[in-house]
């Protein structure tokens, strides 16, 4: 049988069945929040965030150039999400072997950012596209910001 019970230092908590210890029935108490939702990162609304476009404009550029294999991933771990630096992770994987498979040198690709266009679904989210066009071809840089913790962070990015 569950009870509630009043909240303990403003986490509610929830009384579970009492299993008996030494003849005597010990209480155990489990909160119904966990440490991440007053420890975690805490959101930050767009007010207090700085202008979103360099990072934006530096990311795009970061990203083509580690997946080219002229950067380092954990340069940019500050700014991105641990999902977003997992998956880049793979991305770098897979380029280098094949740049290997080819026979290829990491090379610092040639490149300028072009257009941003920049969207706010809500407040503290910023979505939007870089495009940067190469020699060969334009591709698009996708990312998603969020602020957190009074930064922003990336929390998705894709390279169309």
């Amino acid at each position: 049988m569950q009870h509630l019970r009043e909240p303990i230092f403003g986490a509610p908590v929830q009384e579970l069945d009492r299993p008996v210890i030494d003849g005597t029935a010990a209480r155990q108490l489990r909160p119904r929040f966990d440490a991440d939702d007053f420890f975690g990162h805490q959101p930050t609304p767009t007010h207090h965030l700085p202008d979103p476009v360099p990072l934006l404009r530096n990311l795009a550029r970061c990203v083509i150039e580690i997946l080219a294999g002229a950067r380092e991933l954990e340069q940019i771990a500050r700014w991105v999400s641990d999902d977003v630096h997992a998956h880049l992770l793979k991305r770098v994987v897979i380029s280098s072997r094949a740049r290997a498979a080819k026979g290829q040198p990491a090379r610092r690709p040639a490149f300028t950012v072009g257009s941003i266009c920049v969207s706010t679904p809500r407040d503290g989210v910023i979505e939007a596209v870089v495009i940067v066009r190469g020699r060969a071809r334009v591709r698009a840089v996708a990312l998603r910001l969020e602020g957190l913790d009074r930064r922003w962070r990336a929390t998705a990015i894709n390279v169309l």
